[in-house]
């Protein structure tokens, strides 16, 4: 970090001063102002972005339990339960992948623009705006299904292509709002509520359904939620610490001299793009990214026709055993940032340390419950490798999605965009694969395969990661002023 002057300041005395809280650095100047923000700023922001992230799974994932009533399936009475006096629609099996895989379709492309317009705008009208226009499309579903499977397709591109934008934003958001050492667990609170968010919409879907409130219902209700979310998300929250009504001087200066610039430092910088191509800090996330994604879609689209047609158990028959390990992932994520953070902050282990350890260690143990699920002979042990999996995944959240942050905090919505964009390829080729290779469904050892290919990309990510990965700033993400405080800038506008 650089003073006013240029000159270098100790390295030492900053990371001293950045461990302490703002109530011990400015207590004894401003006690009064510190009695207001008990409860800071940047913590409701990051209760608001779980919000907005809860919402956003919600709007994806809700479809996957309607379109069990909306697809009118000869001989089958498990839709006839749920559709009742709602119109049903007569699509083949393929049209219901299509309209089903649609969403991915959209959201790979707007990754990168989406990375690009928040680091340029600003993080908090994105992804307040990518949630408003998905949860508008969302509400207006039920009209558009009527035009048929063509409409509907393309409603759930512009769907992905609204929603492509929220987890670059969102960084662009916490390079604004989190200090070196909250910003693990700042940014996995927010990051969890996409397991949560999962875990609602199916257990909430499927009462809605049983109750006989009918398929539209569910997209009116996480609509009509998403959309009221957007009202609060607008109030309450401000791009940027400085820009903030009510927040005190003191969090503003706390957050700032420990990121180390201000907002008017780095609006105008454009990305340094060949260098960040070249970065192989940046192609370690973007490994890690594609290999926790890949084994993720695997578990999420492929294993209960595993445990149907291979385990004869029906896993849709049993809700919370189908939503209980997002919960145990969205719990795994949070825990995961605080303990990061923890460890940090008592200068235990390293930042790149710390990354390689959640990333490299959560696909260790995912690859070895990846290839034991293929061996196991029964429902109970299937849902075992199955929780554990996906919940020891959470850490590796702790570890590479972070990452970002660290390398380039001015530039981590571009990052994000780039390693979301190769991370969504997994959602369209992994069902694609296992298609090709499972041709009978109840052929154990072609699901081993599956599980095997899964595993390796596993091993090849944490391989990857191991090597390239750190948690240390790039020359190319450097500030060239330094820090310059706020009560500065406020002097500076003033004349």
């Amino acid at each position: 970090m650089e003073s006013h002057d240029g000159n270098l300041r100790s390295d030492s005395s900053s990371e001293k001063r950045s461990i302490l809280p703002p109530a011990e650095e400015s207590h004894d100047v401003c006690p009064r102002q510190w009695a207001l923000s008990r409860f800071p700023k940047r913590y409701i922001v990051a209760i608001m972005a779980f919000l907005g992230f809860c919402n956003i799974y919600s709007l994806r994932a809700n479809l996957s339990v309607a379109i069990v009533a909306m697809v009118a399936k000869k001989g089958e009475n498990v839709t006839a339960e749920y559709q009742g006096d709602f119109p049903t629609f007569d699509w083949s099996t393929k049209q219901e992948g299509l309209v089903l895989s649609s969403f991915f379709y959209g959201y790979i492309f707007t990754q990168l623009p989406g990375g690009y317009l928040a680091n340029r705008i600003g993080g908090k009208y994105l992804f307040g705006g990518g949630i408003f226009m998905t949860a508008l499309l969302t509400v207006l579903t039920p009209l558009f299904a009527k035009g048929g499977v063509g409409l509907i397709v393309a409603i759930r591109v512009l769907e992905g292509l609204c929603e492509g934008v929220t987890y670059p934003s969102i960084l662009a958001v916490w390079a604004k709002w989190a200090p070196p050492l909250e910003r693990t667990k700042l940014a996995t609170i927010a990051f969890s509520g996409s397991y949560i968010g999962t875990v609602i919409s199916m257990l909430l879907s499927g009462y809605m359904l049983e109750s006989g409130l009918g398929w539209p219902s569910i997209f009116y209700l996480f609509g009509g939620i998403a959309l009221l979310w957007c009202v609060c998300w607008g109030y309450f929250i401000a791009e940027s610490p400085s820009s903030h009504p009510t927040i005190t001087s003191v969090e503003v200066e706390y957050i700032q001299v420990n990121i180390g610039y201000t907002e008017e430092q780095t609006k105008d910088i454009l990305p340094p793009w060949t260098d960040i191509f070249k970065s192989p800090a940046v192609w370690a996330i973007v490994a890690a990214h594609f290999a926790e994604n890949w084994g993720f879609y695997t578990w999420l689209t492929e294993l209960p026709s595993f445990m149907r047609h291979g385990l004869n158990f029906r896993i849709d028959k049993a809700g919370f055993v189908a939503a209980f390990p997002y919960l145990v992932m969205g719990l795994v994520v949070m825990s995961s940032g605080f303990l990061a953070d923890y460890l940090r902050g008592r200068a235990v282990v390293s930042t790149t340390a710390i990354r390689k350890l959640f990333t490299c260690g959560a696909f260790f143990c995912q690859l070895i419950f990846m290839v034991a699920a293929g061996y196991t002979m029964t429902p109970v042990a299937a849902c075992v490798c199955l929780t554990l999996a996906v919940g020891l995944g959470g850490f590796a959240w702790g570890g590479f999605s972070v990452n970002h942050l660290d390398i380039a905090p001015q530039y981590a919505s571009v990052t994000m965009g780039i390693s979301n964009t190769f991370a969504t390829i997994p959602g369209i080729i992994s069902p694609l694969l296992t298609g090709a290779i499972v041709t009978q469904k109840t052929d154990v050892g072609q699901w081993q395969i599956v599980f095997y290919i899964a595993a390796a990309i596993y091993l090849l990510g944490a391989v990857f990661y191991g090597i390239f990965a750190t948690g240390n700033r790039q020359k190319w993400a450097e500030v060239p002023t330094g820090y310059l405080s706020q009560i500065d800038v406020d002097i500076d506008k003033d004349l």
